[in-house]
C-alpha cells in the first residue's frame, strides 16, 4: 500500500494570506518527495476558505518544478465548470511540464455554493460531467473530434500539441454503485468516506474490487482512498488534532450537505451530529502503534493507496514534522504490506 499527501489547503484566518498558504503547500510537496511518499494530491475549490486551489494544474506544474520523482494528482479537477476544448490543451501542456508525472483526477464537483455561483445548476451537474468527461477523453485520444450533444456542439477539432504519452485518468466517485461501474470500465478510482464509519469505507472498497474483477483482466486500475490521517506524538497531541478535525468538518459539512452559509469567503461552522469520539473512530488520528494496526485493515480491504488529509489548521511546522514522523514510524511497515497482512 502506498501513501499520498493531500495538499488540503485551509485558510482559517484570511490574514495568513495566499502567498504563505501556497508556499506552505509547495513546501509540503517537497517534504513528501523527500520522505518517500508515492504522490501528492491537489484539490480544487473556489470562493471558500477550505481546499482553495482555483487552478490545480497551475499548482501541479509548480510542484513538478521543485520535486524530483513524486506523482502529482489532481484531486479533483472539476469538469462541469470548464470548457473541455480549452481544458484538454491545458491538460496536455501540464502533463508535459510535469514531466509525465501528472495523474488527472476529475470529478463533477461537490459544493452547490460554488458550483451554482459558477453558473452550473446542480440539476445539470451529473449530465454535464458525463458529457464533459466523454469530450475530454475524446480530445485527449483522437484527432478531428466533432461533437453534437446536450452541452457541446462543435465541428472537427484537434487539440495541439498532441499528448506524447497517454494521460492517466482517475475518476472521483463516492457512491458504491458508481465506483463499481467506474472500476469495471478500467479507470483508476479515487474515493473517500469523509468522516463516515469504517463500514462505509469497506462498502466503497468492495464495490471497486467487484467492478475490477468483472472488467478487463489486464487493467491496472487502482483504488486511492482519501482519509483524515495524522500521526500524533502522544495522546494529548491526538486529542488536539481530533478537536481541530471536528471543527474543520463542522465547516466542511456546511457546504457539503448543509445550508452553505459563507460570509466573505469564510465558511461558518455548524453543529455536527457526529461527536468528536465518533469522528475519532473513523479518522486515523492516533499514535504509531494504533496507526499501523488500523492501516493494516486498509491493506486487508485491498486499498492500493491512502491519500492522507492531514491539514486541520495546525501550524506548518507541525504538519512537516508529522509527515517525516509518518515516513519513519509507519511507512516501513507497509513496504510489503499486502503479503504481511493478507498472507
Amino acid at each position: 500500500m502506498h501513501f499520498n499527501h493531500f495538499l488540503s489547503s485551509y485558510l482559517p484566518d484570511p490574514a495568513y494570506g495566499g502567498t504563505r498558504l501556497y508556499k506552505d503547500m509547495v513546501e509540503q510537496a517537497v517534504q513528501a518527495d523527500t520522505c518517500g511518499y508515492r504522490g501528492i494530491s491537489i484539490p480544487e475549490h473556489h470562493l471558500i476558505n477550505i481546499l482553495l486551489v482555483p487552478s490545480p494544474l497551475q499548482m501541479a506544474v509548480k510542484v513538478a518544478s521543485v520535486t524530483k520523482s513524486i506523482e502529482i494528482v489532481t484531486s479533483i479537477a472539476v469538469l462541469p465548470i470548464r470548457d473541455m476544448r480549452v481544458f484538454a490543451g491545458e491538460v496536455v501542456q501540464a502533463a508535459i511540464l510535469c514531466e509525465e508525472r501528472l495523474v488527472l483526477g476529475v470529478g463533477r464537483g461537490a459544493f452547490a455554493y460554488e458550483i451554482e455561483r459558477l453558473g452550473v445548476p446542480m440539476t445539470e451537474l451529473k449530465r454535464k460531467f458525463a458529457e464533459s468527461f466523454a469530450v475530454l477523453e475524446a480530445l485527449l485520444t483522437r484527432e478531428d473530434v466533432s461533437w453534437d450533444g446536450e452541452f457541446y456542439k462543435f465541428e472537427p477539432i484537434t487539440v495541439m500539441p498532441r499528448p506524447e504519452r497517454p494521460v492517466e485518468l482517475m475518476l472521483a466517485v463516492m457512491v458504491p454503485e458508481g465506483i463499481y461501474h467506474t472500476a469495471k470500465k478500467g479507470y483508476h478510482v479515487q474515493t473517500t468516506p469523509l468522516g463516515a464509519s469504517h463500514e462505509v469505507l469497506l462498502e466503497q472498497t468492495r464495490a471497486f474490487h467487484r467492478g475490477k474483477a468483472e472488467g478487463d483482466k489486464n487493467a491496472a486500475n487502482r483504488l486511492s482512498l482519501q482519509r483524515g490521517v495524522f500521526l500524533a506524538k502522544n495522546a494529548a497531541d491526538a486529542r488536539e488534532k481530533l478537536e481541530r478535525a471536528h471543527d474543520y468538518y463542522s465547516r466542511f459539512d456546511n457546504v457539503w450537505s448543509g445550508p452553505g452559509i459563507v460570509e466573505k469567503g469564510l465558511i461558518k461552522a455548524i453543529p455536527r451530529k457526529q461527536t468528536i469520539e465518533e469522528l475519532g473512530r473513523s479518522l486515523l488520528i492516533c499514535e504509531a502503534g494504533e496507526m499501523v494496526d488500523r492501516l493494516g485493515t486498509y491493506v486487508e480491504a485491498g486499498i492500493d493507496e491512502v491519500i492522507m488529509t492531514s491539514n486541520f489548521g495546525q501550524s506548518q511546522s507541525d504538519t512537516l514534522d508529522m509527515m517525516e514522523r509518518f515516513a519513519v514510524q509507519v511507512m516501513p511497515h507497509f513496504t510489503d504490506a499486502r503479503r504481511k497482512f493478507v498472507a
